[in-house]
């Protein structure tokens, strides 16, 4: 597959390049609106051509797919561009700055006939994808809850916008909590009703939240405890999930590298449990090419990015009104 990079983005050098070539990928163009900034990158990266015009990138007849990692403000006009081009889509989340327009997106694609799929990594990674399958087989029996903790601290190089900048999209509900909501609903495989939520500033947030906490109320009944942050220096990340006959207690799971641990607990004891520790990021790009091909379905699909931005944005709404919120999926 022949990709474009639109975003010069922090993400594509260190997972997206290496995981495009890992599939066969080639890389045949990057998009930046600083022109230095787009022709060091594609020499850096050995890419072919490097623009500042998004029209003129897509207007490439051996440009199969683009991988969009702009600011959040950004992927709506850049996706619905490539989907009239004629290209398939794989986006980083949050898909938009609202429902509505992720909506639009998706459906543009389905009616292009074109594939569209959500960045969401963790669902491909081998910690997560045992999780799930405990989950599904039955070993915790009925789910009762589930507490999801993603608090750490933001590194400098990924600040910037994120930490100061909302009409960019910045803050930590869509940078964070969009990846804890994939990761409920891939484990439990249900959305979210209704959302509370509290969020501050406690101190690297300009302008934007950067910690949050909230409870969802799951359609089954169970309810979910999440808490994200960007000032946590020594939190580790984990989830754990408790059912009536078991629980699985994880660490070290919701990172751009979730090799910690897993554990079982049920009452036979505690067991370790294995799972394998490939490229997650490789696996998304060898998906979206079945995807393509008509092999299968993306990892994270168009209605999954939808979903985890339409509770994103009830916990938002929850944590500014102070009331219980219900979640909008834009009758997706």
């Amino acid at each position: 597959m022949r990709w474009g990079l639109v975003g010069a983005s922090n993400i594509a050098a260190a997972h997206m390049i290496g995981a495009f070539r890992a599939n066969g990928g080639t890389i045949r163009s990057v998009l930046s609106g600083d022109p230095d900034r787009a022709k060091s990158y594609a020499a850096e990266h050995q890419i072919e051509f490097g623009h500042t015009d998004l029209d003129k990138m897509l207007d490439d007849d051996d440009l199969d797919a683009v991988y969009i990692s702009t600011t959040n403000d950004k992927h709506f006009a850049q996706a619905m561009a490539a989907i009239a081009a004629g290209k398939h889509v794989l986006c980083e989340k949050p898909l938009a700055m609202d429902v509505t327009d992720a909506v639009t997106m998706v459906r543009a694609a389905a009616d292009a006939g074109l594939v569209f799929a959500t960045n969401h990594h963790l669902r491909n990674a081998g910690s997560h994808l045992a999780i799930r399958d405990l989950v599904q087989s039955g070993r915790l029996g009925d789910i009762l809850s589930l507490r999801i903790f993603h608090a750490v601290h933001l590194p400098p190089h990924l600040q910037g916008w994120r930490i100061d900048n909302p009409a960019a999209g910045g803050g930590v509900i869509p940078d964070i909590t969009v990846h804890d909501a994939d990761t409920v609903r891939f484990h439990l495989g249900e959305d979210p009703v209704s959302v509370v939520a509290m969020s501050t500033g406690s101190g690297m947030g300009q302008g934007v939240e950067d910690s949050v906490m909230s409870v969802w109320e799951m359609r089954s009944g169970a309810q979910v405890m999440a808490h994200e942050s960007f000032t946590h220096r020594h939190a580790a990340t984990g989830v754990e999930i408790h059912g009536t006959k078991g629980s699985i207690h994880a660490r070290g799971v919701m990172t751009q590298n979730p090799v910690g641990e897993v554990t079982l607990v049920t009452e036979a004891g505690a067991e370790t449990v294995p799972f394998d520790q490939h490229d997650l990021y490789a696996r998304a790009v060898g998906l979206f090419i079945d995807a393509v091909a008509g092999k299968g379905a993306p990892a994270a699909d168009g209605r999954d990015g939808i979903a985890s931005l339409a509770v994103a944005k009830a916990v938002a709404a929850a944590a500014e009104s102070g009331r219980r919120t219900d979640v909008d999926y834009g009758g997706f």
